[in-house]
């Protein structure tokens, strides 16, 4: 063999073309097969509906929900959006640009909330067919031999091998939880007859899963159809007063995509009179009792008034729509005359409590009627219950007006009510105004208690408070058709996550054959999918099912005995 060398040839059959086989040095290029399109779906639609995809979206959904808790949002507050543009013009256009002041109706937000109800989908359904399929089936089959498995018992009974099966069978279909297959191997050479139960237990640990599964789509289509269908509008309702259910009527209102104008039912409230309830006792001093709300709903076209009350947790139902007690305060009547006499505000002013005193502040914001004046900005404190201290300040000791009385700051300037751009009610922009002050430089308060005329100062006009202060009531009327297959859903993911969790999944076996000695051989085995320290109860109660058992001859021994052969 030194003196040989050995050379790389190929063998080509004959009809291969010349040109692959030209060089016996190259080796031919490899073909590679392609997917083409309908691979390349199919590929895409395999790996849209795994799991880890599944999984995967429903994290990026939570992700991409948290802007909208962050930022503001157009359909909620369009002022603070304006406000949040104003304030940060370059990072809030790219925002913007990126719809993140409306995430849950932008494009990008709605295609991750689509891919996962299509993920989610197409995991479901093979596994529903599949899961029937197995229902339908038998238990698997017994195996021959039983050593191998985690949980064991064997032992010697007087009865056949007939009624053994049987006893152990009835007492596994007993439980309601096994599925039972009674069989039998035939004797062949040496060996006898051997009857054979297969059960398995566990199919509802499958089926709580798909529930769960199916359930979660089906909470997810019911928060899409709510956001879509809802309607939420608030109003501020002061004693004697009311308002229509229209959208124009309400402070605030928010609506999803679908919703129409005319799918209003027409009505109008009115709120007759608010009581409150507060604790006088030194324990629990000034805390809240009862606030009831009682008010008249007068449906369109003049038809028969109905009186109704409303308490917290305890709303009022309207057409489906109902109308929660949100909360409360005090609207005193306030009318305030400029230099020339002329009354340049007059109304009810909502004042927001700010404690458990009610406490509450509120603005006033006077116009210019006359011309050449100044505008006038009054913020300060509405007290029910006033106590003013040594060093002149003023609080409130008790939420009840048994002692009411104003106090408010004065703010001249331009109040901003001719830029075009919405503002906040219960806020004064003092950006371009000044605080009057007096001789002494300290800024000017001005106390007003109810049934008096004060002066401003700087001879800015004259403040009269009302006698009577009515109360006030925040209604939050709120339609949501979702809100109770979210509850149903919601119940059925939880049933089916705990029958899931909690549901063992079993197989017990059974082989039994007559002994040379009259008796009968019995074995039972047991196997769990995953850890499952119950496993060897379940064999030993199927054990103790076998009439006829015989003792074991000694306690020490092993009784095990293998499948004759």
């Amino acid at each position: 063999m030194s003196g040989l060398t050995r050379k790389n040839t190929r063998y080509a059959p004959a009809g291969i073309d010349d040109a692959m086989t030209s060089d016996p040095g190259e080796a031919p290029e490899p073909q590679l097969p392609t997917l083409g399109a309908r691979g390349w779906a199919r590929w895409t639609w395999r790996q849209l509906t795994s799991m880890r995809v599944a999984l995967l979206l429903l994290m990026l959904l939570a992700v991409a929900a948290v802007p909208g808790s962050v930022l503001p949002q157009r359909g909620q507050d369009p002022a603070k959006v304006l406000t949040y543009l104003g304030e940060h013009p370059t990072s809030g256009k790219w925002l913007d640009r990126l719809g993140l002041f409306g995430v849950y109706t932008s494009p990008w937000f709605s295609a991750i909330y689509l891919l996962l109800f299509v993920s989610l989908i197409g995991c479901i359904l093979p596994r529903v067919a599949a899961h029937l399929r197995n229902l339908r089936g038998r238990p698997p089959r017994t195996p021959s031999r039983f050593a191998r498995f985690p949980a064991l018992a064997s032992g010697t009974s007087t009865a056949s091998p007939d009624d053994v099966a049987d006893a152990v069978a009835a007492a596994l279909r007993r439980r309601r939880l096994f599925r039972v297959d009674v069989g039998a191997e035939p004797a062949k050479d040496a060996r006898p007859e051997i009857r054979t139960v297969a059960a398995e237990r566990g199919y509802l640990r499958e089926t709580g899963n798909l529930v769960f599964h199916i359930a979660l789509v089906g909470l997810l289509i019911s928060v899409a159809s709510g956001q879509l269908l809802h309607y939420r509008g608030q109003a501020l309702v002061t004693q004697g007063r009311g308002f229509a259910n229209a959208v124009v009527d309400y402070d605030t209102f928010d609506k999803g995509a679908w919703f129409r104008p005319e799918s209003l039912s027409p009505f109008s409230l009115t709120l007759d009179d608010f009581s409150s309830e507060f604790a006088t006792d030194a324990v629990a001093f000034a805390q809240s009792r009862d606030f009831t709300a009682s008010v008249t709903v007068t449906p369109a076209g003049g038809g028969t008034t109905s009186q109704h009350t409303i308490k917290v947790n305890h709303p009022l139902e309207i057409d489906g729509a109902k109308i929660y007690l949100q909360g409360n305060g005090f609207a005193p009547e306030v009318t305030v005359k400029d230099a020339d006499g002329q009354v340049a505000f007059a109304g009810r002013v909502p004042f927001i409590p700010e404690d458990t005193m009610y406490t509450s502040r509120g603005v006033i914001k006077v116009p210019d009627v006359s011309a050449g004046l100044e505008q006038i900005g009054l913020t300060g404190y509405f007290l029910p219950t006033a106590q003013i201290d040594d060093d002149g300040s003023a609080r409130s000791v008790f939420p009840q007006p048994t002692n009411p009385m104003l106090v408010l700051q004065v703010w001249t300037g331009d109040l901003g009510l001719d830029d075009g751009v919405p503002q906040n009610v219960y806020q004064l922009d003092t950006a371009n105004m000044t605080a009057v002050t007096g001789d002494d430089g300290v800024r000017a308060q001005v106390i007003v208690k109810p049934g008096e005329t004060v002066d401003l100062p700087d001879g800015l006009g004259t403040l009269t408070l009302g006698a009577d202060v009515p109360r006030y009531v925040a209604l939050d009327l709120r339609y949501d058709p979702s809100l109770a297959w979210v509850l149903t859903f919601a119940l059925l993911a939880l049933a089916g996550l705990g029958v899931s969790l909690f549901t063992p999944r079993r197989r017990v076996w059974l082989r039994t054959w007559a002994l040379p000695d009259g008796g009968t051989h019995v074995e039972l085995a047991g196997l769990a999918r995953g850890d499952d320290t119950g496993l060897q109860g379940e064999v030993d109660r199927a054990f103790a099912a076998v009439p006829g058992l015989r003792p074991p001859p000694d306690d020490d021994a092993d009784n095990y005995q293998e499948d004759p052969r």
